[in-house]
């Protein structure tokens, strides 16, 4: 009796003895505690646990603790984290050519915006894959607005500003390039600090962003002429991806195109949200722009043809994505 009580009791260890471990995900955002992009995120995270029964579980480092978007990467390929939603700069990253749907002065609203995207979309997810990135869901950080401590009217204006360059972005570099401007290139960490300073006096950031970061309570005045549309993504090292299950693959790219399209919609209500918002705070919109459409269109096109030099966005894909947007103005009766 005594053998058969150990066999018994044996036999109840096998199962836990040999339970699947879990899959843990590392993922990292700059998305602030609190803010729309991190709440999504842990919905997200919430989701696959629940549906895979606890077998892929997330561990999120939100806020910024793991440092900028290239410090994220960096981690990444070392194996340390695993994905993180990136903004257009750690896109960049990755596969620049995405970086098309960011050109300055290029779309009006986000409908043209829609359009584009679903067109470049198919060779943009290949882009990450020969990366060594599965890109698991879309989605944006919005419309960008300049922030200030004076108000801005034209570029001339901003050339006696002291204006933030996201440290190491060559959209940006080449930007300012082609405006003539010489901005203060940080890391995307210090810029609340270095607007207390008086470092930087001017930065750029949708009206959501300004209020996460709460830049808008250094910049009180901001141009209601959007700049660009900022891109984003939820992206996952092809390395972590190919080890997992099929299921779970499965699950987890279901699940962050829901995530994605969630950040997207939610992103661009809590946008226009966030404006009353920021009048409410005293901010002052400047919507009196000086420059010439025509002027802005050929800051535009000098800057991507920086670009295309570098080989960052190749002017074929800048090409095909002006294709795209002329044709839907033109059917859309829209010059």
């Amino acid at each position: 009796m005594k053998k058969l009580v150990a066999v018994f009791l044996l036999f109840l260890m096998l199962p836990a003895a040999h339970a699947e471990e879990p899959y843990i995900l590392k993922f990292a955002t700059l998305a602030p505690h609190g803010s729309t992009w991190l709440n999504i995120i842990t919905d997200w995270a919430n989701k696959v646990e629940k549906e895979s029964q606890g077998r892929l579980k997330f561990k999120l480092y939100g806020g910024g603790v793991s440092g900028d978007e290239p410090d994220v990467l960096r981690k990444i390929r070392f194996g340390q984290l695993h994905g993180g939603a990136m903004t257009g700069h750690g896109i960049g990253y990755i596969y620049s050519p995405a970086r098309v749907l960011e050109i300055p002065f290029l779309f009006r609203s986000y409908d043209e915006v829609d359009h584009v995207r679903a067109q470049l979309m198919p060779e943009i997810r290949e882009g990450f894959h020969q990366n060594g990135f599965e890109l698991i869901g879309w989605m944006e950080v919005g419309f960008i607005q300049l922030f200030s401590r004076v108000p801005i009217y034209s570029i001339a204006d901003l050339k006696q500003r002291r204006i933030w360059l996201w440290q190491g972005d060559p959209l940006g570099t080449a930007f300012f390039a082609a405006s003539g401007l010489a901005p203060v290139p940080l890391p995307i960490t210090e810029v609340f600090t270095s607007l207390s300073t008086g470092l930087i006096d001017t930065t750029i950031a949708p009206p959501l962003g300004a209020i996460a970061f709460q830049w808008f309570t250094k910049t009180p005045y901001m141009t209601d002429i959007p700049v660009m549309d900022g891109i984003g993504g939820l992206i996952v090292s092809r390395k972590f991806f190919d080890g997992l299950p099929k299921d779970l693959q499965q699950l987890l790219r279901r699940t962050g195109e829901e995530a994605g399209t969630r950040l997207l919609v939610e992103t661009r209500r809590d946008n226009e949200k966030s404006l009353a918002v920021l009048k409410q705070n005293g901010v002052t919109f400047t919507s009196e722009w000086k420059d010439k459409d025509s002027d802005l269109y050929d800051l535009r096109d000098r800057a991507a043809a920086m670009l295309a030099k570098d080989g960052y966005i190749p002017a074929p894909f800048y090409e095909k994505a002006r294709k795209s947007l002329n044709d839907y103005r033109a059917r859309k009766g829209k010059k």
